[in-house]
């Protein structure tokens, strides 16, 4: 255990090298910076006192770090951060992977799992200039991989969900007309099963002709796939068993529930496993899609016994580079429920907080299962504006902007702020079907996409956009945690949540509900 004294860094920044790292703080901290693990888990600045387990447990593989979901004290992933009172900050990062920081009893420590190889960041003194000193010296280990502009993308996710086909795409292709979208991307819903990456029986004529139909309009063809898991009734399952993540006892590691099943994770270190990522990404490109959503990547670094002895974020990272060089780096390569330092250097594009939705927030999500990695338009909004610290190394993905009312809950002010939220990222995303759009909101669309405003930060939470007063604190603070009844009312949904023939029966009930609502296009 390396101790460090704090007039060791009081007036400049420090690069120190240790597998375990503790400060004393030299005054009572007033908040604490937790920086989760992947794409949805949370980050923000709260305050000291412990935070519920989110729930349902079920989800835990999907949205949090499994390995600490249960520790009480502050604690996040490669960072933390603590706030003084007179608005200081004293920050701990990790340059290296493998890597955690807490907060315990007034002393931030960090702790690595990579013997030896473990670098740490230390500063102190206002916000800004602490995590600008703190990009600086990721980028001399994470390249920066920033291209000068971010496609504009229409994305069929958020309308549609997976009950896509030929002819609801090409219909809604040709009706965005010449709307300046530069990527037009399916989501989920084109595949057989995940795991099993061919086209169904919705897209008859195949992805080669997809792609063909999305360039004919002058846009680049996306497509969202999620390369490192698989459900246990995909063929790729069944017939390759051993390419899977098991732990000490032999067992399979959960990734999870979806799609009304159990899913499972890659073993991404195994020679075979990674000649079959190589072959995915290539026929990919030979389709013609050169836009890359690869998603759930999370799968890859969870914890297991894995054919090569390598720690779980570094064993991950190898299986990004070699997608990546797959693909080609022409292709722009968008990760979404990533593990967010192992991805740096390695693609274009991070998304940085949960799904958006339709609606504003659900008490039963927010504040029964206090769960803000759960999809909400809230949520995505906090851990988003959390990570904009990252955007100098790469392009961040808040997720897409909604302007049509028809499909949408969200009060006008609300949908201002996922809109302001992606001009301040600089990357602009929709799924608005045209066809549910009035003329009034195709020509906010038009404007959107085609503004490219003058952005300052003046504070943690506040913007000026071209000189406009933007303020995000309505979306920041968390719920206060469930007592009493309601605590007990939240254990007992939270455990019916977890049963596999009740989420069964909730995506009956959704699927329904997305035939209903796409009936009339």
């Amino acid at each position: 255990m390396t101790s460090i004294p704090f007039a060791e860094f009081k007036d400049e920044s420090k690069i120190i090298q240790a597998d375990e790292i503790q400060i004393d703080l030299p005054f009572a901290p007033i908040q604490y910076y937790r920086h989760g693990w992947q794409s949805w888990s949370l980050a923000a600045w709260t305050n000291l006192t412990p935070l519920p387990v989110q729930m349902p447990a079920i989800y835990h593989s999907l949205q949090v770090d499994v390995e600490h979901v249960y520790k009480s004290h502050p604690n996040g992933s490669w960072l933390g951060a603590v706030q003084f009172a007179d608005g200081n900050i004293l920050l701990l990062g990790a340059l290296t992977l493998d890597t955690h920081v807490s907060l315990i009893n007034d002393v931030l420590h960090g702790s690595s799992v990579a013997d030896g190889n473990a670098e740490w960041f230390i500063s102190y003194g206002q916000e800004n200039v602490v995590f600008k000193e703190y990009i600086n010296a990721l980028e001399i280990r994470f390249p920066k991989t920033k291209k000068k502009i971010a496609p504009r993308v229409w994305c069929s996710w958020y309308s549609l969900y997976t009950m896509i086909d030929e002819k609801i795409l090409y219909k809604t292709f040709d009706a965005l007309g010449d709307l300046p979208f530069d990527v037009l991307q399916a989501d989920d819903g084109w595949q057989k099963n995940v795991g099993d990456w061919e086209a169904n029986e919705k897209f008859s004529t195949g992805m080669n002709a997809l792609a063909e139909k999305i360039k004919s309009t002058g846009r680049r063809a996306g497509l969202w796939l999620a390369p490192l898991i698989a459900t246990q009734s995909s063929k790729l399952f069944r017939e390759h068993a051993d390419w899977f993540l098991r732990n000490e006892r032999d067992v399979l590691v959960s990734a999870g529930f979806n799609w009304g099943e159990p899913i499972f994770a890659l073993d991404t270190t195994r020679p075979d496993v990674s000649a079959w990522l190589v072959a995915l990404m290539k026929q990919v490109r030979a389709w013609g899609f050169d836009y890359l959503k690869l998603d759930f990547l999370y799968a890859g670094a969870l914890k297991g016994k894995r054919h090569k002895d390598l720690p779980r974020e570094a064993a991950y990272r190898e299986s990004l580079r070699v997608m990546r060089e797959a693909m080609g780096l022409d292709a722009f390569f968008l990760t979404c429920g990533t593990p967010i330092f192992p991805a740096l250097g390695l693609c274009d594009a991070i998304r940085v907080g949960p799904d958006v939705s339709h609606e504003w927030e659900k008490h039963r999500d927010a504040v029964l299962f206090y769960n803000p990695s759960i999809p909400a338009t809230r949520s995505a909004i906090r851990t988003s504006l959390n990570r904009l610290w990252l955007s100098p190394l790469l392009h961040i993905d808040p997720d897409v902007a909604y302007f049509e009312s028809q499909e949408n809950t969200l009060a006008p002010e609300q949908k201002r702020l996922l809109q302001d939220l992606a001009l301040i990222c600089n990357f602009k995303a929709t799924s608005d079907m045209p066809q549910w759009m009035t003329a009034e909101e195709l020509e906010n669309l038009r404007a959107f996409l085609n503004l490219n405003p003058q952005v300052t930060q003046t504070g943690r939470y506040t913007f000026s956009i071209d000189g406009r007063v933007v303020d995000f604190t309505s979306a920041i603070a968390l719920p206060t945690p469930p007592k009493g009844l309601m605590k007990v009312w939240g254990k007992i949904l939270s455990w019916l949540g977890s049963q596999p023939f009740v989420l069964r029966i909730f995506k009956v009930m959704d699927d329904n509900a997305l035939r209903k609502r796409r009936s009339g296009l």
